[in-house]
């Protein structure tokens, strides 16, 4: 993988599943930075704080049941936000939750991209990255 992704965000109030994942981003060298933070409010805070600048992340994971803000209450601040803070990014609910009407409301809102399972492995990230960012793709 030549090309690279700027930053991807990792939301997730669990600390090993955080780290977790970000060994496995990585491991896969797609990403130039990988933030993590562990509520949906920090969340918001990053990306108000780029403000359309570099490196505005181009992929987050979030995680649904975090204390204080959920993934779902992240969700409507985060619609709130201007287009240059949420710039072009695709959002991949990562859960645990095995609770059918949360995989139906999440594709029910506009900003989620995707819906999938815990953990965060490199099949699931290859997948995703060559669901939406086949341009990292390397050309045979």
């Amino acid at each position: 993988m030549h090309k690279k992704l700027n930053c991807i965000l990792l939301i997730d109030d669990n600390e090993a599943d955080n780290f977790l994942h970000e060994r496995v981003i990585n491991k896969m060298n797609c990403a130039k930075k990988v933030v993590s933070v562990q509520s949906g409010e920090a969340a918001l805070e990053f990306l108000i704080s780029k403000g359309g600048k570099s490196p505005n992340p181009d992929l987050v994971f979030l995680d649904i049941n975090m204390p204080g803000m959920n993934g779902w209450e992240f969700l409507e601040r985060y619609n709130k936000l201007d287009e240059a803070q949420k710039a072009k990014i695709i959002v991949v609910m990562l859960t645990t939750s095995l609770n059918n009407d949360d995989e139906d409301k999440a594709g029910n809102q506009p900003a989620i991209t995707d819906f999938r399972n815990k953990p965060l492995t490199k099949e699931l990230l290859a997948e995703v990255l060559k669901i939406y960012f086949p341009e990292l793709q390397e050309k045979d």
